[in-house]
């Protein structure tokens, strides 16, 4: 039976396609934050990274956060793009969805975002098994930050995702 709800919901995942990218709200909050909480990436050692780690309104209402749904409105995924200075500063994708090009399409999306700010470059402090996904979408390498005890117990590679100002494509949600 699990195997079929995840056959399922990955076939339903697939159709993200169809789905939209929109600004979350306030009252995204708690989806944000049981996304983020829901994340196979955070298991093991990385799982201190997120323990009581939550998405509250008010940071959504301070910063450029965006989400991806499914045409039935279920949560695929979301951005929070900081401006000052420019820093790509949470990306999730449900464990559902991985695979299937919703975290390309919040990227592109993000730099569309970040383009019409003026930005012409984005930080990205990774997850370290995120950092070939980013390279993936174009990002380079320009460092390490060191960890920081105890919140963050590891080295995380920092990128940069250079925005090319003659590409103006921005997916809209």
């Amino acid at each position: 039976m699990t195997s079929r709800i995840t056959a399922t919901s990955r076939a339903a995942a697939r159709s993200a396609a169809a789905g939209t990218v929109r600004r979350a709200t306030a009252r995204d909050a708690k989806r944000l934050t049981r996304l983020i909480q829901a994340s196979s990436a955070y298991e093991g050692p990385y799982a201190p990274m997120i323990a009581g780690y939550r998405v509250g309104p008010d940071y959504i209402e301070t910063h450029r956060v965006f989400l991806a749904t499914a045409p039935d409105d279920r949560l695929l995924g979301f951005y929070a793009l900081l401006l000052a200075p420019p820093e790509l500063d949470l990306m999730f994708v449900a464990d559902a969805a991985q695979g299937l090009g919703v975290g390309r399409r919040l990227v592109e999306h993000m730099k569309g975002e970040a383009r019409q700010a003026g930005v012409d470059a984005v930080r990205v402090v990774s997850h370290p098994p995120a950092e070939g996904f980013y390279r993936g979408v174009g990002a380079e390498r320009v460092g390490t930050v060191a960890a920081n005890p105890p919140a963050v117990m590891w080295d995380r590679p920092e990128l940069v995702i250079r925005l090319d100002a003659a590409d103006e494509s921005h997916p809209q949600g």
